[in-house]
């Protein structure tokens, strides 16, 4: 696939300005378990959309049956979201938000194969783009990064309620601007945020400094089960269903734990796993160092970015570790490694 660069990302624009002039209803939905920078790109996509073609509607959909996760609960126009179940209409046109594969949509999969255009904006790598028109930058450090140039091509006004969901998608999939991936166009837009009223003390206190009692109760039990392998080189923790119910934290809540185990010093890959209730276990991967671990989430059926990446096994938790390590070894020693036991796309 070509993905744009700076100098295409214009024309791609434009396609996708064309598409939303000749829509009337219009869906903008982000993938399944979504994280800031899905939600708060989303957010802000479809604000931007409501005050540049006002006559049109734009409606925002969740992927799953569940609710909003609590942090980002604040986010302006969160309270606005349609379950994609609830949603019965066919639009004139779908724009699928930080996700590579339809399959990725959920329940929201359903309204996209029912809908005439679909455009995909994304800083995911992808080998199939979807869609009648695609922003795909990898380059970019999130999605959010995308939709304020989109916003600045179409010479959109920036309100603050914007630019704070633009800034926390930023700040989130940068690791509060930790990550490999945290480039000088991120900084550059975070400050172009920061100057159109986004209010970073707000949205770091909503997202990382809000944790409720029960959560830091999960946080402590994962801490206390950390290990290394490889010498340190890999920090692995996990969650059971049954620290879930002994603690009262809820699933959502626990996306956060991996950057725990990130923490610690001299690993320079870190996994984390919670087991799902129902069955299956889903993975979490960040890298500290130039090693691509999306190349193992894909190999589990997952997918995601060099740094940080996800995947979801059927099994339990010791048969998912048995899987897992092998592969993290293989990729940081260079050697070869079994084939995967049977997974899904996170």
């Amino acid at each position: 696939m070509q993905y744009d660069d700076m100098k295409t990302q214009a024309a791609s624009f434009a396609a996708l300005v064309s598409l939303i002039e000749e829509a009337q209803t219009i869906c903008v939905c982000a993938h399944t378990s979504p994280d800031g920078d899905a939600l708060g790109s989303g957010l802000a996509l479809a604000h931007i959309l409501r005050r540049r073609w006002p006559e049109k509607t734009v409606t925002n959909l969740l992927a799953d049956a569940d609710p909003v996760p609590r942090i980002y609960a604040f986010l302006p126009g969160a309270d606005g979201f349609v379950q994609a179940k609830d949603y019965e209409g066919a639009p004139d046109l779908f724009i699928s938000v930080d996700l590579p594969a339809p399959s990725r949509l959920n329940e929201a999969e359903a309204v996209l194969r029912r809908t005439p255009k679909v455009a995909e904006i994304d800083h995911h790598p992808s080998e199939k783009p979807f869609g009648d028109v695609h922003v795909v930058r990898p380059d970019a450090a999130a999605t959010g990064v995308i939709i304020a140039e989109f916003a600045q091509h179409i010479e959109a006004e920036m309100t603050p309620e914007i630019a704070d969901c633009l800034f926390c998608a930023i700040m989130t999939d940068t690791g509060r601007f930790q990550y490999q991936n945290a480039n000088p166009e991120a900084f550059d837009i975070a400050s172009y945020l920061v100057d159109s009223g986004a209010n970073p003390s707000n949205v770091s206190l909503h997202v990382y400094q809000s944790f409720r009692l029960q959560y830091l109760h999960l946080e402590a039990m994962v801490m206390s089960r950390i290990k290394t392998f490889l010498g340190g080189r890999i920090s692995y923790s996990y969650s059971t269903v049954d620290d879930l119910e002994r603690t009262g934290a809820q699933l959502d809540e626990c996306d956060g734990l991996i950057d725990v185990v990130r923490s610690v010093d001299g690993a320079e890959v870190a996994l984390f796993l919670k087991e799902l209730p129902g069955g299956g276990v889903r993975g979490n991967l960040r890298s500290k160092s130039d090693y691509d671990i999306s190349v193992v989430a894909r190999e589990l059926g997952g997918g995601g970015h060099k740094a940080a990446a996800g995947f979801t096994l059927t099994g339990d938790l010791d048969e998912a570790l048995s899987v897992v390590l092998p592969r993290l070894k293989a990729l940081l020693t260079n050697e070869p490694c079994a084939p995967a036991m049977g997974g899904v796309s996170e």
